[in-house]
């Protein structure tokens, strides 16, 4: 025991991470036609991303006072995609059109924050709605308890709860470096391959930013999905203004599920690939692989505000729809009663004449 104990205290030991394998980290391990084509991905994405992210903001501070508490989350969702998008997008694009990472040491950990920062309070947000949304459909008695200014509330322990965790590596029990492919940076998971206190915090990392949060959301829409199954029959019997609440209440919760596992959905490749490269095989990961988990996680701020207009767009004609038979129907009511009066006032002259 004591043997294997010291080999694999000599492996730490002797493990060194590829950015110190080479005496230059920050050189693209790729061809240059293909740093060109990221580039180009990457602009794109950045472009859509702020454009999406910027309107949403706009849009939502013309009604800042009537938002709810779901909607305000949403909007700092789209605050961590814009500040993504903005802080950390153009330091990748500029690197892969340069076939390098041209911002030193000093800006690889600046970037490396930045993503980290923005994409922790992404999901610890998300976290929030799918609470707010569970505690809405599931717990009504909770739900109507919750106001804009618990929200705001929760705000401020997102952002605490995002700074803290992008900010421990800074004190010396973690790191941040460049990725394989050398033109990008990104927490230092090699360090689970160095020593036992580097495991302790990967796991850490993954445990309370990842893994929590995500059991979290999807606990939260399993457990709204089942109870609107068995509630959509009880709605019908309510009257127009509760069903009109229950259909907003459902509207956002779709927005909030889309997001969510549009957020996964590119997130999770990455995630895969990181944990690999912590806890796998020493450089075990292709390079030319590693880099396209990386650009679908980037891609993420770009889905959120197009999933929000498109649920939006499809719930105000379902309401400008819904109104209209509102209308007709009113319509037809009005014209009936015209009817039925006309019908006895004539009925009332011809009994008149009779009795003249």
């Amino acid at each position: 025991m004591n043997g294997m104990a010291s080999d694999n205290t000599s492996s730490q030991e002797e493990y060194l991470p590829h950015y110190l394998q080479k005496e230059d980290p920050f050189a693209s391990k790729l061809s240059r036609e293909a740093d060109i084509v990221a580039g180009f991905y990457l602009t794109v994405i950045g472009i859509l991303s702020t454009l999406g992210n910027g309107y949403v903001i706009f849009m939502s501070s013309k009604r800042k006072k009537k938002l709810r508490p779901a909607e305000i989350m949403t909007v700092n969702l789209a605050v961590c995609d814009l500040g993504i998008s903005v802080v950390g997008k153009p330091f990748s694009i500029i690197s892969f059109f340069s076939h390098r990472w041209v911002f030193g040491w000093m800006g690889c950990r600046w970037y490396g924050w930045a993503g980290f920062f923005f994409g922790c309070g992404s999901l610890i947000t998300m976290t929030a709605v799918s609470l707010d949304r569970y505690l809405k459909i599931c717990h009504l008695s909770y739900g109507t308890w919750l106001k804009r200014h618990h929200a705001f509330i929760c705000l401020a322990i997102i952002w605490a709860y995002a700074t803290f965790w992008a900010t421990v590596p800074f004190a010396g029990v973690g790191s941040y470096a460049p990725e394989p492919f050398g033109t990008s940076c990104t927490l230092d998971w090699w360090l689970a391959q160095a020593s036992v206190a580097g495991q302790a915090f990967i796991l850490s990392i993954l445990f309370f930013c990842l893994l929590f949060p995500t059991a979290v959301i999807v606990f939260s829409y399993v457990k709204i999905i089942l109870k609107v199954k068995s509630s959509t029959k009880e709605v019908a019997h309510y009257d127009t203004r509760i069903q009109n609440s229950h259909i907003l209440e459902m509207k956002l919760t779709k927005v909030a599920m889309l997001i969510c596992a549009g957020f996964l959905i590119a997130w999770i490749p990455y995630a895969v690939v990181s944990v690999w490269s912590a806890f796998g095989q020493q450089d075990s990961v292709p390079i030319q692989f590693s880099v396209v988990p990386t650009l679908l996680a980037k891609s993420a701020a770009m889905y959120n505000p197009i999933i929000y207009q498109v649920i939006d767009c499809k719930f105000a004609c379902c309401r400008s729809s819904g109104l209209k038979t509102l209308q007709k129907k009113s319509s037809l009511k009005r014209s009936r009663m015209y009817t039925i009066s006309a019908h006895r006032d004539s009925t009332a002259m011809n009994e008149t004449q009779l009795e003249v």
